[in-house]
């Protein structure tokens, strides 16, 4: 077939078919080698021109096995995520799963090796070139010079070292950090002892096994963590001294921490000398954070720089930055004015002033410009959908815009903060990759890569967006709609509400095809209209957006789906006989609670991975937005689904990972208990040996599946 007239299959939609990825945009691999741009491919490294965007071959992957006399261990079998880790000199950092090397590439040598393999984390410091890694549970530390120190003895299920705690929740992705100068490891102990394990079943051995996770429900007992730094020169371990009383801060607040308060320990930053640890310590309501500093050789604490409360929840997700042309003061982000915004402090703690404000949202710190005295950042300054790169001066507050002001821009820094490499697409642009030379006020941009449509072969259903009004009759919600290639308006179709709706997550955005998932392209190709609607209650509309859903999670969300639900319904092709509603884990809760409480509305629903009652769901994410179940006991039962199981009507599908150790099985299975007892009827699935997400070619044969019963009972 030729022209627009292929039709597509999940084989090229899903991330898990065969054909996934010849049908996304092309991409190129880079990185930054100090300010030089290096085009990283499977096969060779090229610098880039960052004028004319013309490349030049530094080394082959032959080169490179050949400098090293690779063996069997050591042989590398890619380039595109080589590193240089030192903008100085002419080294590359390369590797596979058992082995890590530094090669010099201008001597034509190995000059460091490692040969670690299996651990359960591994954490390498560029400055010290020691690596921190877990193994069989237990934290170890092999120098440059390749000795080895075993720094626990107690690791377990129980005792977990290095790794990420508090469930990744408050911006935590791992749990070791070197200091600036490699000679020190920040680490995480996390006792989990006394934590109820949940009975996660193996059914793959000839008799079924007990495979029990530590889950910490809301209101529970939870785990507790302390943070130890080992010192490479003296080989010796502390611990820092938390919970600390009292407490003093610039501010004169003496508030104490008792030793027995449950504390989220976050956000860990060593100062640029390497002496001090600073780090934002919660409560466990989450609606007081002090932002701390102990020093690393001692453990004592230092003082407080700043606090943070809240009526409702404070959620600290950065830690500090210092700034690199002066130590003595840190970049700290905080969206106690309304918005994620950036506050310049001094290292004692007297906040300088707001640099950034508006009703608008820093979604990221990429880094900073020393020569220019400037942050780099994204937000979302020239609309809620975008995601644009601004230059900050830190001097006189004053933003540059860095791009072209369209669409969705992630971009990555050179060393000096002076350059860099720009990946953006816009609704109807797939892929663009430029690079961009920053000078003062001004900005030249050579484009590098224009990717072609890879969709241009294939019958592309309409994809549209627009705002309507939330339930509160003044707060603009965006949404998507997704629509037949072959639409006629005077046809009425059936019509699919997506719906994820929780915090930290948001569907539609100003990216390629306004950030549409590919099943709902394969849903238009079969006839129907798919709608996505971000209710009150989701990500990078400010704190008040995102705070509306507090203690009552779910009747926020519905009241403005419902509003989603009303423009549906003004729409002449829209059939609201046939309308159906799916979403996966938060909008999975979403789907039930929509099917349930409005069931004359939704004909049919496909709910995966649902929160049926929010008493199941794990501590730290469950009290941050509803507190415990003993605080809100009303909140809790308002916005349990087990007592809407008799309200059910419809025909609905709920499909879970059996091995699910993020939203437990438990909640999938009291619903279905609860509609047993009422005699209502829904249908059910599972995958064993899967977990929250279906992973692989199993996201295939799910979303076939979802499909198919959106064929069989909406259509």
């Amino acid at each position: 077939m030729s022209g627009q007239n292929k039709l597509f299959t999940l084989e090229e939609l899903n991330f898990g078919g065969v054909n996934y990825h010849s049908l996304r945009p092309q991409n190129m691999f880079l990185t930054w080698w100090g300010d030089q741009l290096i085009h990283t491919d499977v096969e060779q490294c090229s610098t880039v021109n960052p004028k004319t965007g013309r490349e030049t071959v530094l080394f082959t992957l032959d080169d490179i096995n050949r400098w090293a006399e690779s063996d069997d261990i050591h042989y590398v079998r890619h380039l595109q995520s080589a590193q240089f880790p030192y903008p100085d000199q002419p080294i590359v950092a390369v590797g596979n799963k058992r082995a890590f090397m530094l090669v010099d590439f201008k001597a034509h040598k190995v000059v460091w090796q490692d040969s670690l393999s299996g651990q359960q984390a591994n954490d390498w410091s560029s400055a010290s070139r020691a690596t921190a890694y877990v193994d069989n549970d237990q934290l170890f530390v092999i120098d440059a010079e390749g000795n080895k120190k075993q720094l626990t003895n107690d690791g377990s299920r129980d005792i977990v070292y290095g790794q990420s705690v508090h469930r990744d929740e408050f911006g935590i992705t791992k749990g070791t950090f070197w200091s600036p100068d490699g000679q020190r490891l920040a680490f995480y102990r996390m006792d989990q002892s006394m934590v109820t394990d949940y009975p996660q079943v193996d059914i793959d051995p000839r008799t079924a096994e007990l495979r029990p996770d530590k889950y910490p429900m809301a209101g529970m007992t939870s785990h507790q963590v302390t943070v130890g730094i080992y010192d490479l020169k003296t080989q010796q371990t502390v611990y820092l001294k938390t919970p600390q009383a009292p407490l003093s801060s610039p501010e004169g607040d003496t508030t104490a921490l008792t030793q027995d308060t449950p504390v989220y320990f976050t956000n860990i930053a060593w100062s640029p000398d390497s002496k001090y640890v600073f780090m934002q310590e919660l409560n466990r309501d989450q609606n007081d954070c002090r932002l701390v500093c102990y020093e690393a050789a001692t453990g004592r604490f230092c003082y407080q720089l700043c606090r943070e409360r809240s009526d409702k929840y404070v959620e600290p997700l950065h830690p500090i930055q210092f700034l690199p042309w002066n130590d003595n003061q840190f970049i700290l982000q905080s969206q106690k004015d309304g918005y994620n915004h950036l506050y310049l402090y001094s290292i004692k703690g007297e906040c300088i002033r707001q640099i950034t404000s508006g009703p608008w949202v820093v979604l990221d710190v990429l880094g900073f410009n020393a020569k220019d005295h400037s942050v780099i950042i994204a937000s979302n300054e020239r609309h809620p959908l975008q995601r644009n790169i601004y230059a900050v001066n830190v001097d006189n507050d004053q933003r540059t815009l860095l791009d072209n002001g369209k669409g969705i821009h992630r971009a990555k820094l050179s060393a000096s903060g002076q350059l860099f490499y720009d990946k953006w697409n816009d609704p109807t642009t797939p892929n663009v990759v430029d690079v961009t030379r920053i000078q003062k006020s001004k900005t030249s941009t050579c484009n590098l890569l224009t990717a072609p449509d890879p969709w241009a072969e294939f019958v592309q259903p309409i994809f549209e967006s627009g705002t309507l009004k939330a339930a509160d009759g003044s707060t603009d919600l965006y949404w998507r709609m997704v629509k037949p290639a072959d639409f006629n308006p005077a046809k009425r179709y059936p019509t699919v509400v997506y719906v994820y709706g929780g915090p930290h997550a948001h569907n539609v955005d100003a990216s390629w095809h306004w950030a549409s998932r590919s099943w709902e392209t394969y849903m238009a190709q079969k006839g129907y209209i798919v709608f996505i609607l971000d209710n009150r209650g989701s990500e990078n509309r400010g704190r008040d957006f995102e705070q509306a859903t507090f203690r009552q999670l779910g009747q926020v969300e519905m009241q403005d789906q419902m509003c989603g639900v009303e423009f549906l319904r003004s729409l002449p092709f829209v059939d609201m006989d046939r309308l159906g509603v799916h979403g996966w884990s938060y909008g999975g809760f979403m789907t039930i609670s929509l099917m349930t409480n409005y069931p004359d509305v939704f004909k049919v629903g496909v709910a995966g991975g649902p929160v049926i009652d929010w008493q199941w769901y794990e501590v730290m994410y469950g009290e941050r937005y509803m507190d415990t179940p003993q605080q809100n006991p009303e909140g809790y039962a308002k916005c349990s689904l087990i007592p809407q199981a008799k309200n059910l009507k419809g025909k609905l599908q709920i499909i879970i990972g059996y091995n699910d150790p993020t939203v437990v099985p438990q909640h999938a299975l009291s619903f279905i208990k609860a509609c047993v007892e009422a005699g209502t009827q829904p249908d059910f699935f599972v995958y064993p040996g899967e977990g929250h997400n279906m992973m692989g070619h199993a996201s295939v044969h799910l979303h076939e599946r979802i499909t198919q019963y959106f064929e069989d009972y909406l259509k």
